[in-house]
């Protein structure tokens, strides 16, 4: 699944429905990060959360494209090994 390029609280409704879609989802679930150009506290937080749940699930998140907009953020918040 590709997260949008702008990634903020305007959006998150709509990313929450997708990713609740996914979370009891039996495969690696794969989140492309790479044209993300803008991410928010509550998506990362809302993304953290859907990773928490599926590990908790004893189900795979995988990762790929390496924004640098998303990985800033990620790690200003202590989120970088979890996203």
């Amino acid at each position: 699944m590709a997260l949008a390029v702008e990634c903020t609280t305007a959006d998150a409704g709509v990313l929450k429905a997708r990713l609740l879609k996914l979370v009891a989802h039996p495969d690696i679930v794969t989140l492309e990060r790479g044209s993300v150009q803008r991410v928010d506290t509550a998506t990362l937080q809302l993304l953290a959360a859907f990773v928490r749940d599926r590990q908790a699930a004893g189900l795979a998140v995988e990762w790929s494209g390496e924004g640098a907009a998303f990985k800033n953020a990620a790690s200003l918040l202590g989120l970088s090994s979890l996203l």
